[in-house]
């Protein structure tokens, strides 16, 4: 175990305090057999086992959006950088390939329990670099080693299978064997979840992995990669290539385009998921994309309202509503519409406290830069401009920066930007509708199919609007959907694959086909 000498109470302290007590040495137990460790605050990248800078030597800044104050700096790599790790990890695969599954489990189950042990320390790293509060951070460090704990026993259920042959000289054999190197690009809002979710599954299926963080939170992704080490994963298995927002494009290309990728899994926006897929056609790689996600949050007139509200808390303002299967449009039933809205927007005003994350009364944290705030300022003016009302919130808090008072707006109707674009942020915009058929169809109504929601007591009800909602992940009566052990994806633009669940290893194996011939009855 790795113990470092923070006490609770830096939850509180200002940033750079809680930095400096970071760096403090963290020394195990002598019998665990884990070296000490200087800091989770990596200032290299991690390539082949090896802590390395960029070859260029160019370093980028990264910043608490918080408080806008500069962390530290990492590795600003390039695409000759991304092509060498991906020389490492080709290499890697070749033993790692290799090793048993149940090999493979006890290195992921290694990993789980040093994350475990390390939480603490782990989530003030996110809340550093990503804003989000301290308990919402440690809820997404236990999240994410879901994922390493569910792959570390999917890892020995790869089950292959034996056909009946139509002819008695031939058996048929199918294989499950992995697919390569697996090129890998993770996002900003959870920096930690969203990699172990990919990673892990790759891992298991036993891929070898070369990882882009998003430039916002490089620090997760490090930490994670001291963790693999000290839980004793092979060099070049895991590999984190950091850079700036500059090199990304570079970067991603040669994760698409380099042939000794095999296949490449992505979170991001549509519009890069489709760049992303139009460079990978050029060798036929193995595909998983999350992509936008437009939300429907439906309450009918047969739902418990105060179950529902509930659900649009949790569903709505985690991550100051920065993720991608946020409730984005609130369809409320005409009957119930005002009690609705009434009913939230006094929860909003008792539950809601915006902050710093490592203030331990803060429930909503900052948006993660200028450009979020401004998202969602455009979507409330465009709004206003329209006819619907600011019931609560509706501009910059007045605590500056990137901070955004938690909004609701009634009267919102589905021609307005927040209706159409996925608007990131802390801003609850209530749609309402008359029919369950007219509710179904402005849900239907987008080009995105990630995640659903819907508030019904009537049995009938809930079984035809269940299947009728276009998207891949359904909330009945329930505002929080997210767990390992169940798929995770969505229908027409918001993406291909699944993650997490018995399904999650798919996009990093290939299945093979022997035909036994010549055999003698």
């Amino acid at each position: 175990m790795i113990t470092a000498k923070i006490s609770c109470s830096t939850l509180r302290a200002p940033f750079h305090l809680v930095q400096k007590l970071l760096r403090m040495e963290r020394v195990p137990p002598a019998a665990s057999g884990v070296r000490a460790a200087s800091t989770f605050l990596h200032d290299k990248a991690f390539v082949d086992g090896k802590w390395v800078s960029a070859k260029s030597g160019a370093t980028f800044e990264v910043t608490n959006p918080s408080t806008g104050k500069v962390i530290g700096n990492v590795p600003d790599m390039t695409a000759t950088d991304t092509e060498a790790a991906v020389k490492c990890a080709h290499k890697a695969f070749q033993s790692w390939k290799k090793r048993t599954a149940k090999e493979r489990s006890i290195i992921l189950r290694k990993w789980y329990d040093l994350v475990l042990q390390n939480k603490d320390e782990l989530a003030k790293v996110l809340t550093a670099e990503q804003g989000k509060p301290t308990n919402e951070a440690l809820a997404e460090v236990a999240y994410g080693a879901g994922f390493m704990e569910w792959f570390a026993e999917e890892a020995k259920r790869i089950y292959g299978d034996i056909v009946p042959s139509p002819t008695s000289s031939k058996r048929i054999l199918i294989l499950k064997q992995p697919a390569g190197v697996a090129g890998m690009i993770t996002p900003w809002n959870f920096p930690n979840a969203m990699i172990t979710r990919k990673a892990c599954a790759a891992i298991a299926a036993g891929c070898s992995v070369v990882l882009k963080p998003a430039e916002e939170t490089p620090y997760s992704a490090l930490a994670l990669c001291e963790l693999a080490e000290a839980a004793g994963l092979p060099a070049g298995v895991l590999n984190v290539v950091t850079c700036s927002r500059d090199n990304a494009p570079s970067v991603g290309k040669v994760l698409c385009k380099d042939p000794l990728v095999s296949a490449i899994s992505f979170t991001g926006s549509t519009v890069t998921g489709k760049i992303l897929l139009e460079q990978s056609a050029s060798t036929v790689k193995k595909a998983s994309m999350e992509l936008g996600g437009n939300a429907p949050f439906i309450v009918f007139e047969t739902a418990d309202i105060d179950a529902a509200v509930q659900g649009a808390m949790a569903c709505k303002f985690r991550c100051s509503g920065q993720t991608c299967v946020s409730a984005n449009r609130m369809l409320i039933q005409d009957s119930v519409y005002d009690v609705f809205v009434d009913k939230l927007a006094a929860v909003m005003k008792k539950e809601l406290t915006v902050g710093d994350g490592f203030d331990k009364n803060t429930t909503q944290g900052p948006l993660i830069n200028s450009k979020a705030v401004e998202k969602v300022e455009s979507h409330v003016e465009d709004a206003v401009a329209k006819g619907a009302q600011v019931l609560l919130g509706g501009k910059r808090h007045s605590l500056g920066g990137s901070f955004f008072e938690p909004t609701l707006l009634r009267d919102v109707t589905v021609n307005m930007r927040c209706s159409q674009e996925e608007t990131f942020g802390p801003l609850a915009s209530v749609i309402r509708f008359k029919t369950e058929e007219e509710a179904v169809a402005i849900a239907n109504d987008t080009s995105y199919g990630l995640a659903g929601y819907f508030f019904s007591k009537d049995l009938n009800q809930i079984w035809r609007v269940a299947e009728l909602l276009e998207t891949g992940i359904v909330g009945v009566n329930e505002g929080l959907l997210s767990t390992p052990e169940a798929p995770f994806g969505g229908f027409k633009q918001s993406g291909l694959g699944r993650e997490g669940s018995k399904y999650g290893m798919e996009d990093f194996i290939e299945i093979k086909y022997v035909c036994m011939g010549g055999i003698q009855s």
